[in-house]
């Protein structure tokens, strides 16, 4: 009797741990327009407005190439999320402002989200992962 309890216990996890995995999406992000190789490309992909530009959900960060890089987020379960990329030519682990707040290195933000004025809108730059793996291309 016991045996076939945690047979059963064991199918459930498993059959429950496949649906998970079933329910995940890749996103891959096309990032253009890299001016030059210095320094290293941040990206972060936020899960929430709260989160937004600050604690990520998942990130990346990898050499600068000039033209043109891709990067992958595996394991993505369904949900709103946001993207953003900098480009930190001197490494400072910041996005570089002036006095004023414009941003003096590239950046560029999911979907519509630069503003002309002030920082991104988490309104224009999010989007949805349902069970479809997303493919973007955010220009700097």
């Amino acid at each position: 009797m016991k045996s076939i309890k945690q047979l059963t216990l064991v199918t459930v996890l498993v059959l429950t741990s496949m649906y998970t995995h079933a329910q995940q999406s890749t996103i891959s992000i096309e990032i253009t327009n890299i001016q030059s190789d210095e320094g290293v490309l941040i990206v972060g992909l936020f899960d929430s407005e709260k989160n937004f530009l600050g604690k990520k959900f998942k990130g990346e960060k990898m050499k600068a190439v000039k033209g043109k890089m891709m990067v992958s987020f595996d394991e993505v379960p369904a949900g709103t999320y946001s993207i953003s990329v900098v480009h930190d030519e001197n490494e400072n682990g910041n996005l570089d402002t002036n006095f004023i707040g414009i941003p003096k290195e590239p950046y560029g933000i999911s979907i519509e989200g630069k503003n002309m004025y002030g920082p991104p809108s988490y309104d224009k730059a999010k989007f949805e992962v349902t069970n479809k793996n997303i493919d973007l291309t955010i220009s700097l």
